[in-house]
């Protein structure tokens, strides 16, 4: 039976402290982004607002021009969502094949993917600058989605081959034999099977591809297609001390991102549940 001593109670207090400690940013983010102008420069940080002032974020989100926040958002999810169905898409298959076939080939591949997620992606930038800029894709989503996908794909690929070694083959040989081409057993029977996969895929390549700034200012630099980093550094850049609205804008950008951080974990704790019974 679980019994309540000293020690209990100071490994709780320690951990209330620890928590926060690590919730005190966040609090001033917020407490800042609800104060006027004045109180921003009068009142200590921790301070709460006067009262809930939502001014800061209706002069944000009315920003027009280049660096608008509420277009910066909708280009960085058409990027972000773009990015992650072709990583699972492609990513998936490419890991199939990998896995599926006992082939020198498909070692060699594999070999090949692990050491393309080693290397950093920055030392290619200038050659990758200079091809998309030769079939223009700068300074559009297109060439986002595309440059994302060829340097995320070796982690998908690994991630995915990872799972696919775990399944029997046994539920695409039962989708075979039902009538289902080796196409609609994969679609249909395996590839469904691999939700703690593909939730894992769609988190880090969508927090990786959302919070880029080095690419997206590099491809994307002097257009109208601005992701929501790029546009918020120059935001806050030409702001100054107006941090309410600084704070204003780091708490717009962190929404999108967290409800779908919320929903893939949600579907990731699904299909891990599930498991291989689905």
């Amino acid at each position: 039976m679980f019994r309540y001593t000293k020690a209990t109670a100071v490994r709780e207090v320690f951990v209330w402290i620890v928590t926060l400690i690590g919730l005190l940013p966040f609090y001033i983010l917020i407490v800042t982004s609800l104060k006027t102008d004045k109180e921003t420069l009068t009142t200590s940080a921790v301070a709460p607002p006067s009262g809930l002032d939502f001014t800061a974020f209706v002069q944000v989100l009315t920003t027009t021009g280049r660096n608008s926040i509420p277009m910066s958002i909708l280009n960085s999810v058409i990027i972000t969502a773009g990015a992650v169905f072709g990583l699972v898409l492609l990513g998936s298959i490419a890991a199939y094949v990998i896995a599926r076939r006992t082939r020198r080939w498909t070692t060699i591949t594999f070999y090949l993917v692990l050491i393309a997620i080693i290397l950093p992606a920055q030392l290619g930038t200038v050659p990758l600058y200079i091809g998309a800029r030769t079939i223009g894709l700068t300074g559009n989503a297109l060439g986002m989605i595309l440059l994302w996908i060829g340097i995320l794909l070796p982690l998908s690929v690994f991630l995915y081959a990872s799972f696919f070694r775990g399944l029997s083959t046994e539920y695409e040989e039962a989708a075979v034999i039902d009538g289902a081409s080796p196409t609609q057993a994969f679609f249909r029977v395996v590839l469904p099977l691999m939700a703690p996969a593909t939730g894992t895929v769609a988190i880090l390549a969508g927090l990786i591809v959302w919070n880029d700034f080095f690419n997206s200012l590099i491809f994307l630099g002097g257009s109208t297609t601005q992701t929501l980093p790029v546009a918020m550094y120059t935001y806050v850049g030409g702001l100054v001390s107006a941090w309410n609205k600084i704070f204003a804008v780091v708490i717009i950008s962190m929404v999108p991102i967290l409800a779908f951080y919320m929903f893939a974990q949600k579907q990731f704790i699904q299909g891990f549940a599930g498991g291989l019974k689905g």
